[in-house]
């Protein structure tokens, strides 16, 4: 893992101010726009893993009144990016290539999201890493995983 990763070192630089976790994930959600509709906050971030949180409010909800599928893969989507970007060698990057998630529980909460990867999977090849969604209560109402394709970057 590289040390002066620059989403590592913007995470732990926000922490330290007031409201910092809001203010990192306002910018984060930036890179990909769509992940700001969720309003989330990166709670954890590190290599290898990546939390985050967002509230069950009208705009994410379904029709029967819980939190939409489609909401929560975008947090899936988003913590996985973070885990990536906080994980990967200097030398390789990565793109998402396919999503697997199954729905095992109503979204009746806030929900909180993970995204987790084996620190050894970091070589060129498919990458497997692990999305998990939770209600307040602790139940997983989605889990999947996302896979990524690692490669070299080219020589410049």
């Amino acid at each position: 893992m590289a040390q002066g990763n620059y989403l590592l070192d913007l995470y732990n630089k926000a922490g330290k101010l007031p409201f910092g976790k809001k203010v990192f994930s306002t910018f984060f959600a930036r890179k990909a726009p769509y992940f700001g509709t969720i309003n989330p906050v990166v709670h954890e971030l590190r290599p290898n893993f990546c939390e985050l949180r967002f509230p069950k409010r009208r705009a994410v909800e379904n029709h029967i009144g819980t939190v939409h599928v489609i909401a929560i893969c975008n947090g899936l989507e988003m913590a996985m990016g973070g885990l990536a970007e906080a994980s990967i060698p200097k030398h390789l990057r990565w793109i998402p290539k396919g999503m697997d998630v199954r729905y095992t529980a109503k979204a009746t909460t806030d929900i909180r999201v993970t995204a987790e990867a084996n620190p050894e999977d970091w070589k060129p090849g498919d990458l497997p890493v692990t999305v998990k969604a939770f209600r307040d209560d602790g139940t997983v109402v989605v889990e999947g995983t996302i896979m990524l394709y690692v490669s070299e970057k080219p020589m410049k």
